[in-house]
């Protein structure tokens, strides 16, 4: 199953749109969240909002996620060793405020696991890439896992 997700803040429909397209062709069922999107997608199952239990239980079932350029999101991709496809959102298209998504996803790109698609066009080749993939396992630095250690030792209530 692959994932695609837009956050619930914003819609994306230009990218709902793309992957609603591209959707008969992975031979994948595919689920999106669309966010508060206008556009409805006739080939792939879609809710405006999952809530955090579910898309939990998505994410971990999901072969690829595809997805805005998230960084909550490339977390939990990063997290379940599963690969993810960006396309960010667009200032030009008045998809947000400013070009940070382009920035991010230049900052991105080349890590393992993430796939970068600057235009819609460039979609269904990341995602064949992405589902080549399998699972991924990013280099994490000894530093970042003492970090992580750490920050999930005060969530739980401990000392860090």
């Amino acid at each position: 199953m692959i994932l695609v997700t837009v956050g619930m803040q914003l819609g994306f429909d230009r990218l709902i749109r793309a992957m609603d397209a591209i959707a008969p062709t992975l031979g994948k069922e595919v689920i999106a969240q669309t966010g508060k999107g206008s556009y409805t997608p006739q080939n792939m199952s879609a809710r405006e909002r999952i809530g955090a239990e579910e898309f939990d239980r998505l994410a971990e079932q999901a072969v690829l996620i595809v997805s805005h350029a998230g960084i909550g999101t490339v977390l939990t991709a990063q997290r379940l060793s599963t690969p993810i496809v960006l396309l960010p959102r667009r200032f030009e298209y008045r998809e947000h405020r400013n070009d940070h998504q382009v920035a991010t996803v230049t900052n991105l790109q080349g890590r393992a696991g993430i796939l970068v698609a600057l235009h819609e066009e460039d979609l269904l080749q990341a995602i064949e890439q992405g589902l080549a993939m399998g699972t991924v396992t990013p280099a994490i630095s000894p530093t970042t896992q003492q970090l992580h250690a750490a920050i999930a030792r005060y969530i739980g209530g401990g000392d860090i």
